[in-house]
Formats: structure tokens, sequence, C-alpha cells
């Protein structure tokens, strides 16, 4: 299999099954002397974890994760650096039932008839496993950005849960750290959770959309044309399993707009240009504007669930499957901190292909 890289200077790729020994990445390009820890990276792996509350899949894993190579004294070295995370709580037995079946909306079938070979346990490389190597290399690239770019602040939400969208007239930021559903609008986090509750014990699931916003970007990250900074945050959070669509400032909802109502003014302020409104999610042909960042992301339910679905078996015979296991009711909730990752490792992959070509911005106004 191949293609399980991402990035241009900041150069992530990551490794393992959901049910092998371990998983991890590979990442490539770090600046050196950048302060970086285990503890340092865990707190953001401990966000993503499953098995934290009854809203997600009840599979315990402690996602403690090493670093192998790339730092010395606490320190980035600017050499590869290694990071892994054992796999601990694996119950391939559970999937004994879907040997010979495919789960529809699932991988298997794709996989299967690509590569003739398929670990049916968990799914593989297809299963959302996978992202904790990517939120263990998001730490990595946060720490990077820390210190490149102090006022940078990165922060993914949940605006959407099934057809239950927040009020955004109740918005509030310090919300978003006190509930298990990472919203900004406590009144919905109460709604969605007696929702939620209810197609957890039917064995169904829901999907959602989650919001990553970056504040406090510099403005110029980008190129025109074939490296545009939305070109690769859209591919960076399409990447993510499960996701099926991707939205940058007002995204679809553009389509409705007028010209007037779509173009975010200009004015001169004390430290620049100011705009308005941000519809442009912070990003003008593929170049940042120095606005947030906002990027959108809908995720879809999760595939395996205990209602009675029809499928087809590898010898081509219809039949019925009923996937047990342990799963994500919304792993829309556990994608919050995967976005985070990939918004992360984007910006510091912009950053440093900035300073390579640019150094500093050119064109000074006023």
């Amino acid at each position: 299999m191949s293609m399980n890289s991402f990035g241009h200077l900041f150069r992530v790729t990551t490794w393992g099954e959901s049910h092998g020994p371990a998983l991890g990445a590979t990442v490539d390009g770090c600046p050196p002397n950048i302060e970086v820890s285990e503890e340092m990276l865990q707190q953001w792996l401990d966000l993503r974890k499953p098995g934290q509350n009854k809203y997600t899949t009840q599979r315990r894993e402690p996602d403690a994760v090493r670093i192998l190579s790339g730092t010395f004294e606490g320190k980035t070295t600017g050499t590869p650096i290694q990071l892994m995370i054992e796999n601990t709580d694996q119950r391939s037995k559970d999937y004994g039932d879907i040997v010979e079946k495919f789960r529809p909306g699932h991988a298997d079938i794709t996989y299967f008839q690509k590569y003739g070979i398929r670990d049916h346990r968990g799914g593989g490389r297809s299963s959302a496993r996978e992202t904790a190597a990517r939120v263990a290399a998001g730490g990595i690239a946060r720490a990077a950005l820390k210190a490149l770019v102090p006022n940078l602040e990165i922060k993914g939400y949940m605006v959407q849960m099934g057809p239950h969208a927040i009020d955004r007239s109740k918005f509030d930021w310090s919300q978003i750290d006190q509930n298990p559903f990472w919203t900004p609008d406590a009144d919905t986090a109460a709604s969605w959770a007696d929702y939620l509750d209810g197609l957890r014990k039917a064995g169904s699931s829901v999907g959602a959309i989650v919001e990553v916003v970056a504040r406090n970007a510099p403005a110029g990250l980008g190129a025109p044309v074939y490296a545009k900074l939305d070109t690769d945050l859209a591919a960076a959070m399409m990447s993510i399993n499960a996701v099926k669509g991707v939205e940058i400032g007002e995204g679809m909802n553009a389509a409705a707009l007028t010209g007037e109502e779509n173009a975010d003014e200009i004015r001169m302020g004390e430290n620049g240009p100011e705009f308005t409104s941000n519809h442009a999610g912070g990003i003008l042909g593929g170049i940042s504007t120095g606005q947030d960042l906002v990027v959108r992301f809908a995720v879809k339910p999760t595939s395996s669930i205990l209602t009675t679905r029809k499928t087809v078996t590898k010898t081509g015979d219809d039949t019925e499957i009923i996937t047990k296991g342990r799963h994500d009711p919304c792993v829309g909730i556990r994608a919050v901190p995967v976005g985070e990752a990939m918004m992360a490792c984007t910006l510091l992959d912009h950053i440093l292909l900035h300073r390579g070509q640019i150094g500093s911005n050119q064109g000074q106004i006023g």
C-alpha cells in the first residue's frame, strides 16, 4: 500500500494497523531545537483516546506515545522523529463473523477489490485508530508552531450532530472544553447528550460536522494554483477517516450569496488592513489573509452498527450482517482533536515553505 505520507517540508508518514502490535508516525522536516517530550505529546493524545465516556467506543487504550528517535536532551535534532503507540486492548474475536462479509458503508469491500486482501480485524489501516498517529505528529507540529508563531491558536469543536446544529448566537469559546462533544453551545451539548444516548442504546450511529479555526495565523501562507493553502487544508481534512465533505469559510453556502454579500470589505486599521467580515475563511487566492482560518468537515455515521444490513460475501453470495464490537456512536467527537492536528501539520508545512521561498512578507501596505 502506497501513499501513507503527507506534507512537503514538514512530512508525516503514518504506519500500523488497528489490531496490530502498534501504530505510529515518522515525522521528517521538523526544525531543530524545538522543545518536545512524550508528556507534551500525550496531552493531545489524551483528548482523542477512546473509552473516556459513554459517547465514544469503549475500547480501552492508554494511547501512550513513545519517542524513539529525533530528539536529544528534550529538543528536536532536525532528524526524523519516530513516534510509536502500542495497541493494548484489541478484541479481534469481535470481528470473527465478518471475515467473509463486507460491512455496508465501510472500506472493507474497496480494500479487498483493490488489494485482494484485507485485515478484517477492525479494518486495519481504514480504522479510525490510525488517527492516533496523526495526533501524535500534530503534537510535534504544535510545538514547532509555538516556537515560530507564538500567538497562533488552533481550536476545533463540533457544530452539528446529525440534523441538530448549534445556535451560533450562543457561541462561547470557554464551553468547548467543558462538555464531551467539544461544542461551544452549552444548551446544545445538553440536548445532544440525550439524542446520542438514544442512538447508542439502539446500537446505531450518526454523523457530525466539525469546525477547526486557526487564530492569529500570519498572512502570506500558501501559493497560487497548485500550492494553495486551502487546497492542502482541504486535502488534510478529507484524508481523515470517515470524512465526506470539507468547506473553507462560507463553503457551499457561498453559492447562495451575492457578490455584495460574499466579498469581505477592507478598511485600513492602526496595524494594517482590516476585513469587516470573513466569508473567505481567511484565504484569498490560496494565500492566507491574516484573518482566522476557518475549515469545516463532515463526518459520516460509523458504519459498524447493530442493525441488520444486506451485503455480500467474498464468494459473491447475498447475505446479511450485524457488526458487533466496540464502536463510536458518533465518530465526530473524537475527530475534533484529529482535525486540530491536521491543521497544525498543514500550517507548519506552509510556514516552512513560506520561509524557504519568501523569508518574510514582501508587500507592505500603508
